[in-house]
C-alpha cells in the first residue's frame, strides 16, 4: 500500500509540475529548416532578460516567460530596405522595429538570411535587454551579416 501511495503522489506532483508552464504552440517560420537556424536555435540561452525559456512545439523557435513575453523565430521572410520601419543597431546586429501592435514590438533582424524575429511583450520585459542578450547576440551572429541598416537609431524602450 505504501508503494502505490508513493507512486500516485510521485505522478500526481509531476502533473501538477508539468500542468504549470506547459508548451507553448507556435508555427514554424516559412524557412525553419534551414540549418542556419539550427544553429541559432541550439544556442538559445536559458533565460532572457530574467524570463526562463520554456517548450515550444514548433521548429527553430524559442518562449520565454510565464505568460510567454519574448517569443523568437528563425526562418522568416527576409526584410528588404524599407524605410516605413525603424531599423536599429544593438550589439553589432540590426533590427527592424515594428511597433504597430504596441506594447508588443515585432523586431527582424536586417541583413542576415534567414532572419530572426523577436517579438518582446514591453509590457513586461525591456525589448533592449531582450537583444542586448549576449547569448542571443551570439546565436544571432552565426547567421553572416550581409547588408546592415544606413542611418541605425537607437532604440529607446
Amino acid at each position: 500500500m505504501p508503494r502505490r501511495f508513493a507512486a500516485l503522489v510521485g505522478a500526481l506532483t509531476l502533473l501538477v509540475l508539468t500542468g504549470c508552464a506547459g508548451t507553448v504552440h507556435l508555427e514554424p517560420a516559412q524557412d525553419a529548416n534551414n540549418p542556419a537556424c539550427a544553429e541559432v536555435t541550439v544556442r538559445l540561452p536559458d533565460s532572457i532578460a530574467g524570463q526562463d525559456r520554456r517548450w515550444t512545439d514548433a521548429q527553430a523557435t524559442g518562449a520565454y516567460g510565464d505568460p510567454t513575453a519574448v517569443i523568437i523565430s528563425c526562418g522568416v521572410a527576409v526584410p528588404g530596405p524599407t524605410s516605413d520601419l525603424q531599423c536599429v543597431t544593438l550589439e553589432g546586429v540590426d533590427w527592424l522595429v515594428d511597433e504597430s501592435e504596441s506594447p508588443m514590438l515585432r523586431m527582424t533582424t536586417y541583413g542576415r538570411d534567414p532572419a530572426v524575429q523577436v517579438f518582446v511583450d514591453t509590457a513586461e520585459v525591456s525589448s533592449n535587454e531582450v537583444l542586448t542578450s549576449s547569448a542571443l547576440v551570439s546565436a544571432i551572429r552565426m547567421i553572416p551579416a550581409d547588408g546592415e541598416c544606413t542611418a541605425p537609431d537607437e532604440l529607446v524602450q
